[in-house]
């Protein structure tokens, strides 16, 4: 896969590239990962690639030229015009797995970074075929958003980690978040792994799991069961974990 990143900070990607599983992709030839400064496609010896904003107020925009030239100058170079075009915006489409799954079917794709108060809408209209927000902050510019999107993606492509199982179990990747992990030793400051996952069974760390996976997510995040695979076993354990939790409340009011 081919994906490049148009920024006006191009060194805030130097590290983060070369690290870890993402680096490996990278060295491996599973993942090609071009950044390109915008500033390459700017017009004057300052490389102002911002400007004040028609109608006023406060903040600077990005200017239309740099993204549009930049994005021709890769359209020479061989990227299709079929391929997505990403902008990191607060104004986009929660990215999600759903949404990551879906460029890791792509075998190349553009992000482009905002800054300041955004790109000029032009850029939006003409180029982008995707917006994406990483959630309900605000940061100082997309280069950290592109960097979760470009590591969402990578660790669904095939070859890019050494165990595949390791992401088909990642929170999201069934629809509920992910059960609890435990590693040696068994007991920790008198805290103690539970005994089934030490008890060689499994068919009941399986069921545990699946069970803590259930109960996590209605704890933290029961928006995701309204999508989730849920079998019948699955529906009367929430059921009997949502009795509990009405029978505990209940309880707690007649004390007080």
């Amino acid at each position: 896969m081919d994906i490049h990143i148009l920024t006006l900070f191009p060194d805030y990607f130097t590290s983060p590239l070369k690290t870890g599983l993402l680096g490996r992709a990278v060295d491996d030839g599973v993942l090609d990962l071009c950044v390109h400064n915008l500033r390459e496609w700017t017009h004057d010896r300052h490389g102002t690639a911002d400007d004040y904003q028609f109608g006023g107020g406060p903040g600077m925009v990005l200017k239309p030229e740099p993204f549009f030239e930049a994005y021709d100058s890769l359209l020479k170079e061989g990227l299709s015009r079929k391929s997505p075009v990403v902008l990191t915006t607060p104004q986009g489409r929660l990215f999600n797995r759903e949404a990551a799954t879906e460029l890791s079917e792509c075998s190349e794709f553009v992000i482009l970074c905002g800054r300041y108060r955004g790109v000029d809408e032009r850029v939006r209209e003409a180029l982008v075929t995707h917006e994406y927000s990483v959630g309900d902050v605000i940061l100082n510019g997309g280069e950290a958003a592109a960097l979760i999107i470009v590591e969402a993606v990578a660790r669904l492509l095939p070859g890019s980690m050494g165990d595949p199982e390791s992401a088909a179990g990642d929170s999201f990747s069934n629809g509920l978040l992910d059960y609890p992990h435990y590693t040696r030793p068994s007991v920790y400051r008198e805290m103690a792994v539970p005994e089934v996952l030490l008890s060689g069974d499994h068919s009941a760390v399986d069921q545990w799991r699946r069970r803590q996976a259930l109960k996590r997510t209605m704890e933290r995040r029961p928006d995701l069961l309204e999508q989730a695979r849920l079998n019948e076993v699955d529906r009367i354990y929430l059921e009997e974990l949502q009795e509990s939790s009405v029978m505990s409340r209940s309880k707690c009011r007649h004390r007080e």
